[in-house]
């Protein structure tokens, strides 16, 4: 499997499915968290639904998929962005909500316009929350992402681990995992941890 390239094509294609369905649900879910937090028609709205989704596992996105999309990589995609969307837009939600109000007072006293006031002040400030979001989000996209490989018939990390399974072939499995669990300590600890160190010196907090 090493040898011969296959698990190597797999990662890649497993990696770039993974990344474009995370960065769609973050470019949707940031935004939906912060209009969730800061506006109570939103809450009053689709705050319900969105949780209600967050209780719902992404497995259960795999039918709607292949009804809507076929056996291709868009259904993949679409259960990627629905396992993830909702954990970033509660966790960006709940980290607005605990904003002090004195924030947003001292920008309206400074004349900031609606606009500049999500993005100059609601986003800056939420950042641990954001980050906190983003965490959650990628280890559901990871989750969602297998399930969509291991019932799909595609080239990924989730098809190889199915396919060990099917052929008894332990070697293979146990290769497949250490794959996924090498992955996510590598993006943990290089990517979220550099993150969340710079989020920290930011606010004077050190750099533990």
């Amino acid at each position: 499997m090493i040898s011969d390239g296959s698990l190597l094509n797999a990662t890649a294609v497993s990696l770039r499915r993974v990344l474009v369905g995370y960065g769609i649900s973050l470019a949707i879910g940031v935004p939906l968290g912060i209009l969730l937090g800061r506006q109570d028609w939103a809450e009053q709205t689709l705050g319900s639904l969105v949780s209600g989704f967050q209780s719902l596992p992404s497995i259960c996105w795999l039918p709607l998929a292949l009804l809507w999309f076929g056996l291709n990589d868009r259904a993949i995609l679409f259960v990627i962005v629905m396992g993830s969307l909702v954990s970033i837009s509660v966790a960006v939600r709940d980290g607005v909500r605990n904003l002090p109000p004195t924030y947003v007072r001292a920008a309206r006293t400074l004349g900031t316009s609606p606009l500049r006031m999500y993005t100059d002040v609601l986003l800056p400030a939420s950042l641990p929350a954001v980050l906190t979001g983003a965490k959650l989000g990628w280890s559901y996209a990871w989750r969602a992402l297998m399930s969509g490989e291991l019932l799909f018939v595609s080239l990924g990390l989730g098809h190889l681990l199915m396919m060990g399974r099917e052929l008894a072939d332990m070697s293979q499995v146990l290769s497949v995992m250490i794959v996924i669990i090498a992955l996510g300590l590598l993006t943990d600890t290089v990517i979220f941890g550099s993150l969340e160190r710079y989020v920290r010196r930011s606010r004077g907090l050190g750099t533990a």
